[in-house]
């Protein structure tokens, strides 16, 4: 081939390759619109920002679009912020020229596709702030050339992929606010040119990998709010160019490692949060540069060492919820200090007022709460003329308010309660026009409340609550027009509630309580639209309401109790925002408003110890919130009404001591929540209803002084939460159900004055949590009490007196040595009581016959006494058989002389008729002188002697006449004597 031949081959293929490079590029960009016309259809675009998209167009024209210099390739796709939703079209990894994806802040679902490792000219992934789920593809690490990754603030969970050590042209690594798990990939330092690195709010764990001391470019570390646990690596200091350091609220601890003073450019150094301990280092005193240093809720201790001197950038120091000890140091603060916020709250710092801070004339934060700080407020802490403010809460500050504090001209938010801070508010206060909030309360504050106060116009929050201030509200509290709360409760203010007050028209919580105020509220209120609390209880206003109150309809909280108000309560009626209303202890009267029942939100209703009367509207069974509702000691009638049963959410239902008639509602069962009920001191009759046993929540349950009847229901053992059960002075017949064994968490339980009988359950000894008291008195109750009572060692008060109890007390009461009261009188108890009740007074037993010992008379004694009555009645026998038996001597002794005497007789007679009459007569004579000095014979002697010689005469001429005649002489003369 000669020369000319090879000159037109090669022009040839040097003009073919030029029409087939042209033909290529064209074909390039046609692909790529191709491909994009398809992922356009693949989204949802109600915002039309892929409308420019259209074959119509020049492709390098379209919406989001960057095409490479000679407009051959599309290099970029940028649609953040588009509104664009879907999942990733497939189609997209065919734009294999892309260097640029962004598609963040859009509404994208779905997952990444592992298809995305296609795209190796990938130099910037922008996915952040969409939908997007599922793990993080490990072809990720494929894009060799990729320096900007960003897909955080999404769904994604699993683990980071050590791939991602693969991409060593990284600089911007951005996975936060994501789900992610697992530890941080060691192979995070092989990215030797990372400079941002957001891994935070994810729930990483386990440590920080010490080889990320190899990302020596890095200059933003972010990890906080994970999981991250163990000891901050010491390699971490040799990250020269870190000017950002967050680790915060994770579960790190250790100690701060010193080697962090290398960290020589840092600005940022955040590790709050975490459970690191021991002193704060000297050595983070080098980190010159510094100028956000936050260490709080840490268990750090030791004093605070670091020094002002060095840190001459150093602007917001927290170091707050910590240990840390002893006091501020003197030399804290230069004069010429950048340091604006200072908080040190909820510590142990002790002494007075640091005066080294008084130096810090560019503080605008001061917080030095939750101390141990003490002694008075220097005067001097005007200096702080920068300051903003100022929290010296909860410490033992004392002495009065200085009153330069009223040249500190920028302050907005003094608090300075829970103190020991005595003295009077000092006037000067009203010349801090910007202040907006003063928190006093908790202190020993008295004197009264600056009309000065009212100066300061830009309130918004005033709280002296729990002092000693006298005296009235100023009168011109109106003029603080932007007043929100006013908190003056627990003082001793009085007068009446200045009309003024109507004026602060933005008032949303007042709050009076606890007060002397008195006379009736002002018409002015009708102005406080905005009000939602108002608080006035235990004071002593009077009077009506004012209808004005009616058009307040943010009212949610209304509490007038204890006071002297009187006439209804409709003008309370207006809101439909109410959620609590309590007017206990006051003087209303007519009856309940239904209109109430347009508070559908109304949660507690007490309008208990009033004068109301009728009925119980049975509107009030709309308030489906209503949780507490107490109408107790009114002068209420008629029946509880059944549309109450709606009220599901009840837990407290108290309506003792009214009128109201009729059966005891069944429905009560119905209402699951219920804890309280006191339907005690009414007209109810009927049965206690069994259904009851279905509010499984109740705690005290009181029914007394009603007419209720029956039996007690066996159900009553459902009430397993139980803590009083009361059911005294009704008619309730029948014996205590054993099943009332269940309530085992009673505390209380009264019974008496009912016509319960048989014998007291055994199982009442299960109660052991008894400790108030065990009442059942006066009832019909019998049998022995059982030794099981012995069992509830908490008893405070034992009360089985007026019943039919018998037999021996049973020695197990002996271990009740929490009793303070106990009565068993007027029963039939017998036996010996133990010495453990000698302390009881005797009247705790009497009535009790059989029943001996202290403190009753010893059962020795007793037993003499029955001894005494024996023995009187042998003596009575005895004097009885004694008299028998003299009787009986004397009259045979009588037998025995009268026969004596007729035997003589017929001696005599017998001798006077052998020798005359003058025998007879000298016989008479003889007798005569017998009967008439007889006891002068016995003395001598002779008695006898005579009785036995007449004896020995034998009788001559007997005569049966005679004999006769004597023996009925003799039955004659017993007769006479009584025989």
């Amino acid at each position: 081939m000669d020369s000319t031949q090879i000159s037109r081959f090669s022009l040839f293929i040097t003009v073919f390759s030029c029409i087939l490079a042209f033909s290529f590029g064209d074909n390039s960009s046609s692909t790529d619109a191709h491909w994009l016309l398809r992922i356009k259809s693949k989204l949802v675009d109600p915002a039309g920002v892929l409308e420019s998209w259209s074959p119509r167009a020049h492709i390098c024209s379209w919406n989001g679009l960057t095409c490479s210099h000679d407009e051959a390739f599309v290099i970029a796709l940028n649609l953040s912020a588009s509104t664009l939703s879907g999942s990733i079209p497939t189609e997209l990894w065919n734009l294999v020229s892309l260097q640029t994806l962004d598609l963040s802040l859009n509404l994208i679902t779905g997952s990444i596709p592992p298809e995305i490792g296609r795209l190796r000219n990938l130099r910037t992934l922008i996915l952040f702030a969409n939908n997007l789920s599922g793990k993080i593809p490990t072809e990720i690490g494929l894009l060799k050339k990729l320096q900007v990754l960003r897909i955080g603030d999404n769904m994604l969970a699993a683990q980071i992929p050590p791939s991602i050590g693969n991409l060593t042209e990284l600089r911007v690594l951005g996975l936060a606010y994501c789900q992610l798990n697992g530890s941080i990939p060691a192979e995070i330092g092989n990215l030797k040119n990372l400079v941002f690195l957001d891994l935070q709010h994810n729930s990483l764990s386990g440590f920080i990998p010490a080889e990320i001391h190899n990302c020596e470019e890095l200059q933003n570390f972010a990890a906080s709010n994970n999981m991250l646990d163990g000891e901050i690596p010491a390699s971490i200091g040799k990250l020269k160019s870190l000017l950002i350091l967050n680790l915060a609220n994770n579960s790190l601890s250790g100690s701060i490692p010193p080697e962090i003073s290398g960290l020589s450019n840092l600005q940022y150094l955040n590790l709050l949060g975490n459970r690191l301990n021991g002193e704060i280092p000297w050595e983070l005193n080098h980190l010159v540069q510094l100028q956000k240093l936050d260490l709080s809720s840490n268990n750090l201790s030791g004093t605070i060492n670091l020094l002002n001197i060095h840190l001459q950038n150093l602007q917001v120091v927290v170091f707050s919820n910590n240990a840390l000890t002893g006091s501020i140091p003197s030399n804290f603060c230069l004069k010429n200090s950048n340091l604006h916020q200072l908080f040190l709250a909820q510590n142990k710092l002790s002494g007075g007022f640091p005066l080294g801070l008084l130096n810090c004339s560019s503080l605008q934060q001061l917080d030095l709460s939750n101390n141990n700080l003490e002694g008075e407020l220097p005067p001097t802490i005007d200096k702080l003329e920068k300051l903003t403010d100022l929290l010296l809460n909860n410490n033992s500050f004392n002495g009065s308010l200085p009153p330069e504090i009223g040249n500190m001209s920028n302050l907005e938010n003094l608090y300075l309660f829970d103190n020991m801070i005595t003295g009077s508010i000092p006037v000067e206060i009203g010349k801090l026009l910007s202040l907006s909030t003063i928190y006093l309360y908790d202190n020993q504050m008295s004197g009264s409340i600056p009309m000065e106060l009212t100066n300061c116009a830009s309130l918004t929050a005033i709280d002296f609550f729990g002092n000693h201030f006298s005296g009235s509200i100023p009168e011109t509290i109106g003029k603080l027009k932007d007043l929100v709360l006013l908190q003056l409760r627990q003082n001793d203010l009085s007068g009446p509630i200045p009309p003024s007050l109507g004026y602060c028209k933005k008032l949303q919580q007042l709050a009076l309580a606890d007060n002397k105020l008195s006379g009736s509220l002002p018409a002015t209120f009708r102005f406080l639209s905005q009000l939602s609390t108002i608080t006035l209880y235990n004071n002593s206003f009077e009077g009506p309401l004012p209808d004005s109150l009616y058009s307040l309809r943010n009212l949610k909280i209304i509490n007038l109790s204890h006071n002297k108000f009187s006439g209804t309560i409709l003008p309370l009626t207006g809101s439909n925002s109410l959620t609590a209303l309590d007017l206990t202890n006051n003087s209303f009267s007519g009856s309940i408003p239904s209109r109430l029942a347009i508070s559908t939100n109304l949660g507690r209703l007490r309008l208990a110890n009033n004068l109301l009367n009728g009925s119980i509207p049975s509107e009030l069974g709309q308030l489906k919130e209503l949780i507490f509702l107490d109408l107790s000691f009114n002068n209420l009638t008629g029946e509880v009404p059944s549309q109450l049963s709606t009220c599901q959410k009840l837990q407290h239902l108290l309506l003792n001591d009214n009128h109201f008639t009729g059966k005891m509602p069944s429905w009560l069962g119905s209402l699951h929540d219920l804890g309280e009920l006191h339907l005690s001191s009414n007209n109810f009759q009927g049965q206690v209803p069994a259904e009851l046993g279905n509010c499984s929540r109740l705690l005290k349950l009181s029914l007394h002084t009603n007419n209720l009847s029956g039996q007690i229901p066996h159900e009553i053992g459902q009430l397993t939460s139980l803590n009083v059960l009361n059911l005294q002075r009704n008619n309730l017949s029948g014996s205590i159900p054993p099943t009332i064994q269940q309530c085992k968490k009673l505390y209380e339980l009264r019974l008496s004055e009912n016509l319960l009988s048989g014998p007291i359950p055994s199982e009442i000894g299960k109660l052991t949590e008894l400790q108030v008291i065990l009442d059942l008195s006066r009832n019909l109750l019998s049998g022995e009490i059982p030794s099981s009572l012995g069992d509830l060692l908490k008893l405070e008060r034992l009360n089985l007196s007026f019943n039919r109890l018998g037999g021996e007390l049973p020695s197990s009461l002996g271990q009740l040595t929490s009793l303070v009261m106990l009565n068993l009188s007027n029963n039939h108890l017998r036996g010996q009581l133990s010495s453990t009740f000698s302390g009881f007074p005797p009247t705790s037993f009497s009535g009790n016959d059989k029943l001996c010992g202290p403190p009753l008379t010893s059962c020795m004694d007793s037993a003499g006494h029955e001894n005494n009555i024996l023995s009187s009645t042998a003596v009575v026998c005895i004097i009885v058989a004694i008299v028998f038996t003299s009787t009986v001597i004397c009259l045979v002794m009588i037998y025995i002389m009268l026969r004596m005497w007729c035997n003589m007789r017929e001696v005599l007679i017998s001798n006077s008729t052998e020798g005359g009459g003058n025998g007879i007569e000298q016989i008479k004579r003889e007798d005569q002188e017998r009967w008439m000095y007889g006891d002068e014979k016995k003395r001598k002697g002779e008695y006898w002697r005579v009785m036995s010689s007449m004896a020995l005469v034998p009788s001559q001429n007997h005569d049966d006449h005679i004999s006769s005649s004597c023996i009925l002489q003799v039955k004659m003369d017993t007769k006479k004597l009584g025989i």
